[in-house]
């Protein structure tokens, strides 16, 4: 049985994907991030929604990423866990999500046999996807196949452009996860903001760390961040909501060098907030970059800068990455 919340069912599988209403406006794809390249895509679905009086806006996603599976090494680390990438679609208007698992039955697909199978067991009156959606075994589908194959028959296909942005330094850019990924990498939170349309946030429960922070009299709350992408090594601004108030954050992203720790952590010091946060799950967005990780000369030059940081962190909180106007 699909579960159901007020606003999106939820489906599993390609038996999942077969029991959506015939006649519904489908999108397949990753969608990791929901990014304005996917809002294009999911805008263009309602808008033929309304025009056709479909049933549904339905999307299918891959989860997790078929590439954990087929090349484990190369599979590119989430920008949304599960449970967000869902909220988030569910926001932009999807009635339904349809989960296709890595399985063999699944990827063992040729490109052909998915079509065949969105033609005559899905039926969908309208495809919508993006220029470079891939599909079918070694990705040998493409939507120029897919304009190919549609023709004469039933189910519309729709191919939505690229959104280009321009970034900070003014570069126009066509958006997809693999910039993103390579923005955050590289600590611009502030641009990969611009192409999310909203500031890339860090969810995990608080985990126990050295107590350093606490002993230093800045007590961080320390993130479990499973199978979600980490920013490059940094202290950055950010912000955070505990129990309906948000909170100033001090974000450090990686090793610990003059205490000699190798480890990479995630450490959030949220400002002016007093509590226990252990065992709570944090959600953190990282609103700009601050600066680099570096070894200091002890104790009382680290504590010297990071109350400069704090300082910064408190100045930062007026900056909004502001959604940008598609670049035509």
């Amino acid at each position: 049985m699909p579960e159901t919340n007020a606003a999106m069912t939820t489906l599993e599988g390609l038996d999942g994907l077969r029991q959506l209403p015939p006649g519904s406006v489908v999108s397949v794809g990753n969608f990791d991030g929901i990014h304005l390249g996917h809002e294009a895509i999911l805008a263009r679905a309602r808008e033929l929604r309304r025009q056709s009086s479909a049933p549904a806006v339905a999307v299918a996603t891959f989860e997790p990423h078929p590439l954990t599976v087929l090349r484990p090494e190369a599979a590119p680390p989430r920008l949304t866990r599960p449970a967000l990438k869902k909220a988030l679609l569910e926001a932009r208007g999807v009635d339904v999500l349809v989960t296709l698992p890595p399985a063999p039955d699944v990827l063992g697909l040729s490109a052909e046999r998915f079509w065949e199978i969105l033609r005559d067991e899905v039926r969908p009156s309208h495809l919508v996807e993006g220029k470079s959606f891939n599909f079918g075994k070694g990705r040998r589908g493409s939507v120029q196949l897919l304009k190919q194959w549609s023709a004469g028959s039933a189910v519309e296909v729709h191919v939505v452009e690229p959104v280009s942005v321009a970034l900070l330094d003014f570069t126009v850019v066509p958006v997809s996860s693999s910039l993103i990924r390579w923005l955050l990498f590289n600590g611009r939170v502030r641009d990969a903001a611009i192409c999310l349309g909203r500031p890339f946030a860090l969810e995990g429960p608080v985990i126990r760390g050295h107590q350093r922070g606490r002993a230093l009299g800045i007590p961080t709350a320390n993130l479990d961040c499973p199978e979600q992408l980490i920013p490059g090594d940094g202290v950055y601004a950010g912000r955070c909501n505990v129990d309906g108030r948000t909170y100033a954050a001090a974000v450090s992203i990686g090793t610990a060098p003059t205490f000699g720790d190798d480890r990479r952590q995630v450490e959030a010091y949220l400002l002016d907030f007093t509590g226990d946060l252990y065992g709570r799950t944090l959600r953190v967005e990282l609103l700009d970059w601050v600066r680099e990780q570096r070894k200091f000369a002890g104790v009382e030059a680290l504590m010297a800068q990071m109350a400069r940081d704090v300082a910064t962190v408190r100045e930062r909180q007026s900056l909004r990455p502001e959604r940008p106007a598609a670049v035509a």
